[in-house]
């Protein structure tokens, strides 16, 4: 009985001391903002369980890898072609995360490091592809949205795609720099093409108004016209002889001469 209970205390001791040597192997605490994925030596990789935060108990056989998840930003500064072949510098910013259930996936196809294996890669190509379609000048200015917009598209779909697995947050284009010379020869073709813009704005301002001096014209024109066909000499010798019938109710008017023949009208002479 005695030596019965020995050899429980010394399995449990030695027990103790296996559990206190793989210790490190077996227990694990997940992090906020981390997950982990299972390889399992006689299965392969658990591809499908994820571990979430948390306390975590791994047989001492396999090998837990741990996944930083947070959204990180990768700065990338390189040289790329335009359609010409006119090198233009530029620096990009891409904020990212991996899809929290498919980190068993990405660890097959690219590992721990990967954003050196896919992200950068995958950005500094997008960039490459999409601008390689447009002029340094294109780039620089006349289609800088649209070319912007392109290269967004371009690495989300290929960096969100089922092989790849991540989650794209945010494309930032934070500079695109010319050789000085084909700078400031773009600036000063828009500098030009804004002169000409405006010139041409005087231009139709000016015929706008020219426009409407010549209708105000016609109008006053036709209106003196229809005027002058309205007084005939009846009407401006009936016209006269109301005027002077008031003009005689003054108590300034003394004396009233009515004028004789045809075109004759009456006159009215005297005051105080």
């Amino acid at each position: 009985m005695v030596k019965r209970i020995q050899f429980l205390i010394v399995a449990v001791v030695i027990g103790l001391i296996v559990i206190a040597v793989l210790s490190s192997n077996i227990f694990f605490t997940i992090e906020p903002g981390e997950r982990g994925v299972v390889f399992n030596r006689f299965t392969g990789l658990d591809k499908d369980n994820v571990f979430t935060p948390g306390f975590q108990v791994v047989a001492p056989w396999n090998t837990l890898f741990i996944y930083d998840v947070k959204e990180k930003t990768v700065n990338e500064k390189m040289d790329v072609l335009d359609k010409s072949g006119l090198s233009i510098s530029v620096d990009v910013s891409v904020r990212y995360n991996p899809y929290y259930q498919k980190i068993g996936f990405l660890h097959e196809n690219f590992g721990i490091g990967y954003e050196e294996t896919l992200v950068i890669p995958e950005v500094r190509s997008s960039v490459r592809k999409v601008m390689g379609r447009y002029t340094a000048e294109e780039i620089y200015s006349t289609k800088r949205k649209e070319v912007e917009d392109a290269i967004i598209q371009t690495t989300a779909e290929v960096l969100q795609s089922e092989n790849n697995n991540i989650q794209m947050k945010a494309l930032l284009i934070r500079s695109i720099n010319l050789p000085e010379q084909i700078k400031q020869a773009i600036e000063n073709k828009l500098k030009q093409e804004q002169e000409a813009l405006a010139y041409q704005f005087r231009l139709e301002k000016e015929k706008s108004e020219a426009e409407r001096k010549r209708i105000q014209a016609e109008g006053e024109a036709k209106a003196n016209q229809i005027i002058n066909s309205s007084l005939t000499p009846n009407l401006l010798k009936m016209r006269g002889i109301e005027a002077t019938l008031e003009l005689s109710k003054s108590p300034n008017s003394k004396v009233v001469i009515v004028g004789s023949g045809d075109e004759g009208l009456p006159l009215i002479l005297g005051g105080n």
